[in-house]
């Protein structure tokens, strides 16, 4: 099995290479997916799938395989939207769309689930059960993201999912390496909004107004303990606030500011109780400096849980694609926010991190995510391929209905 995937894989490498510089030089930002779904459904037409679904959740497309005999059903999923980052890279397919980039990998992660949807339907007779391909909008428009309105429209139903997996190409790893480890693989992601009111007065007479700016800074050093004072010591968060705006002269005390962070964590109950947390201190500290607060808390993504008998399996599947030095250890789990989450709260999932550091290029010189001059080594793509194709086939053959969420 393993030796006929390697070998379609080779069939349809240089199409996969021709997916990718397509997307990449035509990158798309969430919620305008439009030429990029339809690009994806005029390839996947060209394929004997038995349905394939345009416009769910937005633009997502979901195309459905069935196999030759009976079998559980296992999802793969890819996202397809881009940054609003002007490209520098200089490479001959850059993108053509002024101000827009695919800076997050997920043309590379649309082209390897294509090139792996070419692989899978060649092996239709081998398949016993289904397979649902999932090709994502809005990945990247937090807190929302595109998942949860794939979910609503039915993507992990008819046939139901008995399990999701997918993969993000990942730069501080080598190329021929694959990350998958059971628990968190990445952090829930909330957006936190706040506006701290005071009375405005002359600088030369702060007493008679409340210093909206001295409160807000007390407000952003109130929040730091909630990390080291409400937390568990063996668990982790962070709060940053990333933007204070206030103030419109240099001799005038305003009477508002506005602050704009983001709150991370691993561990679901400190997910539901950080916002409590975080409005207690915004709240008291602000009364305490005679300023009033206003809170516009929006939970986002949740943590990405991956099963631990699917990264079992998983695990088993990278050795044979990569061998023994493809297995990477458990690795540090990155802050990193993925809507690939939602689909992990429905179903028992495993989502991989895919090194895509070309051999010879140093961990810190390999240009990070949402970088102007990320692109991820097209030498990983065939490896993603033959993981998501020998994982999909390996899955089917193993006893999913009794898997607990």
């Amino acid at each position: 099995m393993n030796q006929l995937v390697r070998e379609l894989e080779k069939k349809y490498r240089e199409s996969c290479m021709t997916f990718y510089r397509h997307l990449h030089a035509h990158p798309e930002l969430s919620y305008h997916e439009e030429k990029t779904a339809a690009f994806v459904y005029d390839i996947l037409k060209s394929l004997p799938l038995d349905e394939i679904r345009p416009n769910v959740g937005g633009h997502g497309v979901v195309a459905l395989l069935k196999g030759d005999r009976p079998g559980p059903c296992v999802a793969l999923r890819a996202d397809m939207d881009a940054l609003s980052i002007q490209e520098n890279t200089g490479c001959p397919f850059a993108s053509q769309i002024p101000g827009v980039m695919h800076a997050c990998g997920h043309d590379a992660h649309t082209a390897i689930l294509l090139g792996t949807v070419h692989v899978l339907c060649e092996m239709k007779k081998q398949i016993a059960g289904s397979l649902k391909f999932i090709f994502q909008p809005s990945e990247e428009m937090t807190p929302t993201g595109g998942a949860p309105g794939m979910i609503r429209d039915g993507v992990l139903e008819n046939p139901d999912v008995d399990a999701i997996i997918g993969l993000h190409v990942w730069p501080t790893l080598a190329t021929g390496t694959i990350g998958l480890q059971a628990g968190a693989v990445s952090a829930s992601s909330d957006h936190l909004r706040a506006t701290i009111h005071g009375v405005a007065s002359h600088g030369s007479m702060p007493d008679l107004g409340a210093d909206a700016i001295v409160a807000a800074s007390a407000v952003v050093m109130a929040l730091q303990p909630i990390i080291s004072r409400n937390l568990c010591p063996r668990n982790t968060a962070v709060i940053t606030i990333g933007t204070i705006k206030g103030g419109d002269r240099y001799n005038i005390v305003p009477d508002r500011v506005d602050l704009d962070g983001t709150v991370r964590s691993f561990d679901e109950t400190d997910h539901k109780k950080l916002p409590q947390w975080i409005e207690r201190a915004i709240f008291n500290t602000a009364a305490a400096y005679g300023c009033t607060a206003e809170i516009d808390y929006q939970t986002g993504f949740p943590a990405t849980m991956n099963h631990e008998r699917l990264v079992s399996i998983g695990r088993e599947v990278i050795r044979d694609v990569l061998g023994e030095s493809g297995v990477l250890p458990y690795l540090p789990v990155p802050p990193t926010g993925e809507d690939f989450s939602f689909y992990t709260l429905k179903v028992p999932a495993a989502f991989a991190w895919l090194g895509c550091r070309p051999d010879g290029v140093a961990p810190e010189d390999m240009p990070a995510l949402h970088n102007d001059r990320f692109l991820p080594d097209p030498a990983c793509f065939p490896y993603g391929i033959q993981y998501l194709a020998s994982m999909a086939l390996k899955l089917l053959d193993s006893d999913l209905k009794g898997l607990k969420k």
